[in-house]
């Protein structure tokens, strides 16, 4: 999704390149790596990594 903000599973804001996966998972870096983490939309993070996300931790 353009223009929505993606975050990694512990709710850091991702803002550099990303790839989409065959199965359709968007992750880091421009083509997949090892390096290469899941990344998230903000209503599919956890309780806690939404509090992070918010800037409250």
């Amino acid at each position: 999704m353009k223009g929505a903000k993606h975050y990694k599973r512990d709710g850091t804001e991702h803002k550099g390149n990303s790839h989409k996966m065959p199965n359709g998972t968007l992750h880091t870096n421009k083509s997949h790596t090892d390096s290469s983490v899941r990344l998230f939309h903000f209503k599919d993070l956890s309780k806690k990594a939404k509090v992070k996300a918010k800037g409250k931790a």
